[in-house]
């Protein structure tokens, strides 16, 4: 890897729908060279309730070859709209999203976690601080 690359981070769901807007907004964001993708069906259900430990490892093992090898320091954790692997309604999985990025962020806090949810539209929403459990429907 040349020292002048850079690499951003997605924890995203494995529904293909989301995979291209998703993509587009990191890069295009944090103006990346790169995009590394880890995935799973609901994602942010796995790592908000943290219920099965060897999907939360295997995916903290591939975030850190991420932020270490990679040296990422940004990553986005997904939730959406018609989640086959986590059909929550959307309140729920804001709330999961938070919950997931302050696991992800009690990994190594110099690395930047924030949350986004695909609406029914596919628009990607990042979600920066918020109080996710209080938005509206």
């Amino acid at each position: 890897m040349k020292s002048n690359e850079s690499f951003v981070t997605v924890i995203n769901c494995m529904d293909g729908r989301v995979q291209v807007p998703v993509n587009k907004y990191m890069i295009e964001t944090f103006n990346a060279d790169y995009l590394d993708t880890i995935t799973e069906a609901g994602p942010n259900k796995i790592l908000a309730e943290s219920l099965d430990e060897i999907l939360v490892s295997s995916i903290k093992s591939r975030y850190e070859v991420s932020t270490r090898k990679h040296h990422s320091k940004v990553v986005a954790i997904v939730g959406h709209h018609d989640c086959g692997g986590n059909p929550a309604n959307k309140i729920k999985q804001l709330q999961e999203i938070e919950a997931a990025v302050k696991l992800v962020k009690s990994w190594n806090n110099e690395i930047h976690v924030f949350g986004i949810w695909v609406d029914e539209n596919w628009v990607v929403n990042p979600l920066e601080g918020g109080e996710y459990g209080k938005e509206a429907v």
